[in-house]
């Protein structure tokens, strides 16, 4: 088999399941689809180096969560304007309890989201973490423990309704006093 079309079959049999991994890692599809395409194209150049390992999907994982890393701490960098946009846009979400997890995940910093998704989605250990995101072992640990915190904080004993006001901490800004 060629080694062109052994990468088309990867991507073919692993590419909705990287878009889920993106979705989670980064709580909307657009970034996703962006985190996935970013992390294809540096494992196609790598592909030759990597055509007798048994886990390309390892590699892609992992430049994923690299990227939406950097991607996080470029953002840190920007200057955010006072005035807030026109109108309101929300991505579509599961119904139920299990849209209240994914706003509270979504409403995480991007080092804690990265963080959980790196520890109870892909099952990683603070090593792994620590390794994956370039950031030491205590900084995991510390990073999960506020994310913890801040979903705790967020949602309450199932079966109860979440306010509104917990999940978005800054409505009402801008409203006249």
């Amino acid at each position: 088999m060629e080694p062109d079309s052994r990468f088309a079959e990867f991507v073919a049999d692993r590419g909705d399941a990287l878009l889920r991994y993106g979705y989670v890692l980064a709580g909307n599809p657009h970034d996703a689809a962006d985190l996935v395409q970013e992390a294809l194209v540096k494992l196609r150049a790598a592909w030759p180096r990597l055509r007798s390992k048994d886990n390309p999907e390892s590699y892609a994982r992992t430049t994923m969560a690299r990227l939406h890393i950097a991607t996080w701490r470029l953002r840190r960098r920007e200057h955010l304007a006072w005035a807030l946009p026109e109108g309101e846009h929300h991505d579509a979400l599961p119904a139920g309890d299990e849209r209240d997890l994914w706003q509270a995940l979504a409403g995480l910093p991007r080092r804690q989201r990265a963080v959980v998704v790196l520890r109870y989605y892909e099952q990683l250990t603070d090593s792994e973490i620590a390794a994956v995101l370039g950031i030491s072992r205590g900084t995991v640990r510390s990073q999960v423990s506020r994310a913890l915190d801040k979903l705790r904080a967020a949602l309450p004993p199932p079966g109860e309704p979440v306010p509104d006001r917990q999940l978005h901490p800054h409505a009402g800004r801008g409203e006249a006093r």
